[in-house]
C-alpha cells in the first residue's frame, strides 16, 4: 500500500491546524468574556442603594415573556440597540411589587423614550402592580418627550404625565395591514398551492389575492373594535375623561391643528391627556421637588429597575419538599423540533413540560402561550405532553398572553383551565397548507424538467413541476382531515358538541371577551390569576412558583447574564441613532415578516395552525 501523497498530507495538515486554531479562538473568547464579565459586574463593589429615591422604570427595548437567544459577539461587541433588547416582563412586575414595599422608595418614574413595544396585554398586567403601588401610597410620574400610542397607554396609568414642549403624541388607533402577493407571484411565474379548512382562515389570503376579503374585513374590524374599545376606555378611565374623548381627540386633531398654530404639545395639554409641558431640566426640578432627593449630578435621585432587582433580588432556590407550580413559556411561532427560547419547539416545549410532570416537586402547570401558531405536527406533540400531564394527575392552566391563535389555542384546549387577558385574541380554529412551485419561472429562462418514476407521486412534490392533480386532491383531503381533529381536540377538550364547534371555528379569530362568551376560554385574568387558580386545582394554600426554562450551557448563561447586564444600561448609552434603527425596522417590517413567514413553514406535511392577522397586535 503506497503511503499518502504530499499533497494530501500538506492539506491534512493545514485542516488540523486550521480546526486547532478555531478551538483556540473560540476559548480565548471564552476566557475573554470570563474576564469582562467579572471585572465589569463582578469584581466591582456594587454601590449601596440612595436612601431616598424613586423607582425608575426606563424599559429599553420589546417586553417579552421570554427572552430569545444571544449571540456572544453581538454581546460584546454589538452596538446599543434598543430595537434588538428585551426585557422581562416578569422583572418589571417584581421591581414595581419590591419597590412598595421598599420605605426607601416612595415614588416611582416612567421614562419610557426608549421602550420599543410592550403591547396593551401585558401593560394591562403591568397595570395591576402599578395600583398596588399606588396603593401604598406612593406616586406615579410619567415623563417624556414624545409617546407612541404604545408608551402612552403605559403612561396613561401614571398620577401625572410630563411632556416636552415640542413634543406630542402618537395616537391613531389600531389596524391590520398586511402584504397581498398575489400579482407578485403571477409576475414571478411562483405558483403558490394553497389548500384551507375553515370559511374565515384567511391565513392564504395573501398567497391568492391582492386585498383583504369582504369577510375577512368584517371580521378582523370586530375583534380591532374590541381591542380599541379597549384602549380607548382605559385611558378615558385613568385620565378622567368622557367616554369617546380619546377617539374625538385623533378624529379632530387634523382640523385643530391645521386651524391652530400647530403646535402638537398644547393640543395634548387642552385634551387633558397630559398634565404638564415641561423642558428636561424643568422637569428635573419637578421631579428632584417629588423624589426629596437629588444625586451628586444634579438630577432626581432614581434607581433604574433593572439595577434595583440586582441589588433587592435574592436567589432563592425552593426545596425539594416545597410543593411548586411550574410556569412554562410557550413564545413565538411553532415548529418542529428543537427550538431556542422565542420559539416554541415542538419538542423542546414538551420535554420541559415532561420534565415537570417528572418532578415530584411540581403539583400543577401553568404554561403561558403567547403564539399565533405554526406547525400542526409540532402542536400536536405539544398537545399529546400537556394531556399526558393531566393523565398524571398534575393539574394544567393555559395563561394566555396577547395572542394564543390557531396552534395556540390547539395546545391550550387541552387544559383543565383557559384564562386569557381581556385583550388576547384567539380562537382561529382552521387549518391550511401551502408550497409553491416554480416550474413557470425556469421555464421562462429556458430550465425544463422531465424524467419518470416508479410511481405517478413520484417527484410530486417537486418544486420544478406542476403539482399532480391527484396530489393536488389528497392534500385536500389530509387539510379537511387535520381540521376534523382540530374540530375534535377543542370539543374534547373544551367538553363541547362539534356543533357547537363548527359555530365558533372555521378559522374565525375572537376577541378574548367574546372567546369568553361563546365557552373557548374559562375566566379573564393575569398571569397570577392563572397560577392562583392552578393552585386552587391542586389543592394549595403555600407554593412556590417555579418558571421551568430549558437548560442553558455555562458559556450560554454567562453570555445571556452578560447581555441582560449590558442591556441594563443601554438607557445611559442610546443616541439618536436609535431612533432611526427603530425607524429603518418599521419601514422594512413587511419584507422581515415575509421572510420570516417563509422560513417558518417547516411542518413535515405542510398542515399548518396559523394566524397571519393576529401578528398585528401582540
Amino acid at each position: 500500500m503506497s503511503d499518502t501523497s504530499p499533497i494530501r498530507r500538506f492539506f491534512a495538515a493545514l485542516w488540523r491546524g486550521i480546526t486547532w486554531l478555531r478551538l483556540a479562538l473560540a476559548n480565548i473568547l471564552f476566557l475573554v468574556m470570563l474576564v469582562v464579565f467579572y471585572f465589569v459586574f463582578v469584581g466591582r463593589a456594587p454601590e449601596p442603594l440612595p436612601a431616598k429615591a424613586a423607582l425608575l422604570l426606563n424599559p429599553v427595548g420589546v417586553v417579552v415573556d421570554q427572552r430569545a437567544p444571544v449571540e456572544p459577539l453581538a454581546a460584546l461587541a454589538g452596538e446599543p440597540d434598543p430595537a434588538q433588547n428585551e426585557v422581562l416582563l416578569r422583572d418589571i412586575l417584581e421591581a414595581i411589587d419590591t419597590a412598595r414595599e421598599d420605605d426607601k422608595i416612595d415614588a416611582l418614574v416612567m421614562e419610557l423614550d426608549y421602550l420599543m413595544y410592550v403591547g396593551i396585554s401585558r401593560t394591562q398586567e403591568i397595570s395591576a402592580a402599578l395600583q398596588a403601588f399606588r396603593d401604598a401610597g406612593k406616586r406615579i410620574v410619567a415623563v417624556g418627550d414624545y409617546y407612541t400610542q404604545d408608551q402612552y397607554l403605559l403612561a396613561s396609568f401614571a398620577d401625572e404625565i410630563i411632556m416636552h414642549p415640542l413634543g406630542g403624541l402618537g395616537l391613531e388607533g389600531f389596524s391590520v395591514y398586511q402584504n397581498y402577493y398575489a400579482d407578485a407571484l403571477d409576475k414571478l411565474s411562483v405558483n403558490m398551492h394553497v389548500f384551507r379548512a375553515g370559511k374565515h382562515k384567511s391565513a392564504v389570503e395573501p398567497f391568492l389575492r391582492n386585498d383583504m376579503s369582504p369577510d375577512e374585513k368584517v371580521i378582523t374590524r370586530t375583534w380591532l373594535d374590541d381591542l380599541w374599545s379597549e384602549y380607548t376606555g382605559t385611558v378615558e378611565r385613568n385620565r378622567e375623561l368622557p367616554a369617546g374623548a380619546v377617539g374625538e381627540f385623533i378624529e379632530g386633531m387634523p382640523a385643530r391643528l391645521t386651524g391652530g398654530d400647530g403646535d402638537q404639545a398644547v393640543d395634548a395639554l387642552q385634551a387633558k391627556l397630559v398634565d404638564h409641558l415641561m423642558s428636561r431640566i424643568e422637569a428635573n426640578a419637578y421631579l428632584t421637588e417629588i423624589v426629596g432627593a437629588q444625586n451628586e449630578d444634579g438630577l432626581y435621585e432614581a434607581v433604574p429597575f433593572e439595577e434595583y432587582l440586582w441589588h433587592k433580588r435574592v436567589t432563592h432556590l425552593p426545596q425539594e419538599e416545597d410543593a411548586r407550580i411550574a410556569v412554562i413559556t410557550a413564545q413565538g411561532a411553532m415548529l418542529p423540533g428543537e427550538q431556542p427560547p422565542g420559539t416554541i419547539g415542538g419538542d423542546s416545549l414538551a420535554w420541559l413540560i415532561g420534565d415537570a410532570v417528572a418532578d415530584e416537586g411540581i403539583k400543577a402547570i401553568v404554561l403561558r402561550v403567547n403564539s399565533p401558531g405554526g406547525s400542526m405536527f409540532a402542536a400536536e406533540v405539544i398537545r399529546e405532553q400537556v394531556a399526558d400531564a393531566r393523565a398524571a394527575g398534575i393539574p394544567v392552566v393555559v395563561s394566555m398572553g396577547a395572542m394564543a391563535a390557531s396552534g395556540g389555542y390547539y395546545i391550550a384546549a387541552e387544559a383543565d383551565q383557559i384564562w386569557a387577558t381581556p385583550t388576547t385574541i384567539t380562537g382561529s380554529i382552521g387549518v391550511f397548507a401551502a408550497f409553491p412551485t416554480v416550474e413557470d419561472l425556469l421555464q421562462r429562462v429556458g430550465v425544463h424538467t422531465d424524467g419518470v418514476g416508479t410511481t405517478s407521486m413520484a417527484g410530486s412534490l417537486r418544486l420544478d413541476r406542476p403539482l399532480n392533480p391527484a396530489l393536488e386532491a389528497a392534500v385536500q383531503a389530509g387539510v379537511g382531515h387535520a381540521y376534523s381533529i382540530f374540530r375534535k381536540v377543542v370539543a374534547e377538550g373544551r367538553d363541547m358538541s362539534l356543533e357547537a364547534v363548527d359555530s365558533v371555528a372555521e378559522g374565525r379569530v375572537w376577541s378574548a371577551a367574546d372567546a369568553l362568551d361563546v365557552g373557548l376560554v374559562d375566566a379573564l385574568g393575569s398571569l397570577d390569576d392563572a397560577v392562583a387558580a392552578a393552585a386552587e386545582l391542586a389543592g394549595l394554600e403555600s407554593y412556590e412558583v417555579d418558571y421551568f426554562e430549558e437548560s442553558l450551557t455555562p458559556s450560554q448563561l454567562l453570555v445571556q447574564q452578560l447581555a441582560k447586564m449590558l442591556g441594563s444600561q443601554l438607557g445611559a448609552v442610546v443616541d439618536t441613532r436609535s431612533d432611526r434603527v427603530a425607524a429603518l425596522v418599521a419601514m422594512a417590517r413587511p419584507l422581515l415578516d415575509a421572510a420570516q413567514l417563509v422560513d417558518s413553514l417547516q411542518d413535515p406535511r405542510h398542515l399548518y395552525l396559523r394566524c397571519l392577522a393576529c401578528g398585528a397586535v401582540q
